[in-house]
């Protein structure tokens, strides 16, 4: 292999792992943004949970309480 053939097969190998790390990438940057959304709507959930203990009855007894005859 002349030298230039050695280096055009070094640019080609670069290019085909410069296209996988795009790839990747991509693929990372789809990942993220899923795990974001599900973060988001968690959030929301707890932040739900807490209104919803802030605001509930507190004049009913605790369900696990045993009964005062026992």
């Amino acid at each position: 292999m002349n030298p230039q053939e050695e280096q055009e097969a070094r640019f080609v190998d670069i290019e085909i792992k410069l296209a996988h790390q795009e790839d990747l990438v991509e693929s990372l940057n789809a990942r993220v943004y899923e795990q974001q959304k599900q973060i988001d709507q968690l959030e929301a959930m707890v932040a739900r949970l807490i209104e919803h203990m802030r605001t509930r009855d507190t004049t009913q007894a605790p369900v696990n309480e045993r009964p005062p005859h026992y």
